[in-house]
């Protein structure tokens, strides 16, 4: 599919998206080189041009890349005990997909503080994406799609305190 198709599907008829993203195939060569590589770079980018800092936006485009990874890991733990099938390319398609509205944002980091009130509703919406994905990939039941994506932000908000420590 088309990378603007897809983003435009995501951001504006997710439920119908995940549908799509769920009956093609996929591996983590191609989700990492097809998509995550060139959305995750929107940020490090922006924060380039806006602080100049050439080590700071490799370090987060890294880490970008790495907390993708283990956060697919951590879904595909967690999805049989929310009634999920434990299976790791629909972990990451499901991680990656529903990260795309906050990637997208990070080109706001231009704007400071406004950059982060508008990155935070893109979060607040690459989670709703998320709650939405749940149950089409990861095969979970609808009423634990909610119980899972909380447990999956409380995993994430520590992950990413986590991960922070390390850039800085």
């Amino acid at each position: 599919m088309n990378m603007v198709d897809r983003i435009k599907g995501i951001l504006v008829e997710p439920r119908k998206e995940w549908v799509s993203i769920a009956a093609e195939p996929a591996t983590v060569a191609s989700l990492y080189t097809g998509w995550i590589m060139i959305l995750a770079a929107l940020g490090p980018i922006a924060l380039l041009v806006s602080m100049n800092s050439i080590q700071l936006a490799i370090a987060q485009y890294v880490l970008s890349l790495i907390m993708t990874f283990v956060l697919a890991l951590i879904v595909d733990a967690l999805a049989p005990s929310f009634g999920g099938a434990k299976d790791f390319i629909t972990s990451l398609k499901l991680t990656a997909y529903s990260y795309t509205a906050a990637w997208l944002a990070g080109i706001f980091a231009v704007l400071g503080l406004l950059g982060g009130l508008l990155g935070l509703i893109a979060t607040i919406y690459a989670f709703y994406t998320f709650f939405l994905g749940a149950p089409v990939l990861k095969k979970s039941s609808s009423e634990k799609a909610l119980p899972f994506t909380l447990v999956v932000v409380l995993v994430v908000d520590r992950t990413s305190g986590l991960a922070k420590t390390f850039v800085k």
